[in-house]
């Protein structure tokens, strides 16, 4: 396993829970072959510090943007900062952003201006998003078909097989987790059986969505191999294969030479 290069497209190694051991974290990732791990952020006052990790840390690319869960954290002025660190750090992404209409007391009109607010900045900077779309997955695609020509990541995808078909024709990529681990899981997992290998990326969404049977544990991007393996079971091919495209899925999305 360690012979393979994988990709662990969304990982919040930044947040607290990481603070005591997150070298060794890091460490145990690379030795099974996770070289890359995008560090998407989720509010604006944790960017400064999601910056030095990453510079810290080869392999760690940031990811600035504001999550829709902290909608009523996020600051008006949020928005005109994020332009400013997006001119200033040239970040590999932009996100986490989306929408997220599962909790009925966040916001969804403020949900929406503030993503359409991350779209029009990936049309003007030329840079992928890192979409979270919990029970939101239409108002997602049908925010995406006004802004033709934007790509990103759906992270931990949750809709049907026509929405994964409709993303793929829009440039969107489904990151695959924990979830797929899961045999309840049969949509998920039936999608990820038939999509186009070229429309996958494997994700952990570190330290959330562990794998199954490790709920209640940290996740941490060292798992993907578990991921890796799930996904190749479900297509019935070698995970040396899987780790090959996805890997290249990613690089070639973010712009990373593989």
């Amino acid at each position: 396993m360690a012979a393979m290069e994988l990709f662990d497209t969304h990982v919040h190694i930044d947040v607290a829970c990481f603070d005591a051991d997150r070298d060794a974290v890091i460490s145990r990732a690379r030795s099974v072959g996770v070289t890359r791990q995008l560090v998407p952020a989720i509010e604006a006052r944790t960017w400064p510090q999601l910056r030095g990790i990453c510079r810290d840390s080869a392999g760690l690319l940031p990811a600035y943007g504001l999550h829709p869960m902290l909608v009523d954290s996020h600051r008006p002025r949020d928005l005109v900062d994020l332009r400013t660190w997006i001119e200033r750090e040239r970040p590999t992404a932009i996100g986490e952003c989306g929408l997220d209409f599962a909790d009925p007391a966040l916001d969804r009109a403020r949900q929406q201006e503030i993503f359409v607010a991350h779209i029009a900045l990936a049309s003007e900077y030329g840079l992928p998003l890192v979409i979270h779309a919990r029970r939101a997955v239409e108002e997602v695609i049908l925010a995406l078909k006004r802004h033709a020509g934007v790509r990103g990541i759906v992270h931990s995808f949750a809709g049907s097989l026509e929405q994964a078909r409709t993303l793929h024709g829009l440039g969107m990529l489904l990151g695959i987790g924990g979830p797929v681990t899961y045999p309840r899981a049969r949509r998920l997992r039936s999608i990820v059986a038939c999509m186009p290998i070229e429309q996958l990326v494997l994700e952990t969404d570190s330290p959330d969505q562990p794998l199954q049977g490790r709920q209640g544990q940290r996740n941490e991007p060292a798992n993907l191999t578990g991921v890796l393996a799930c996904v190749a079971e479900l297509r019935g091919e070698s995970p040396a294969e899987i780790a090959r495209a996805t890997t290249f899925n990613a690089s070639r999305l973010l712009c990373i030479g593989a």
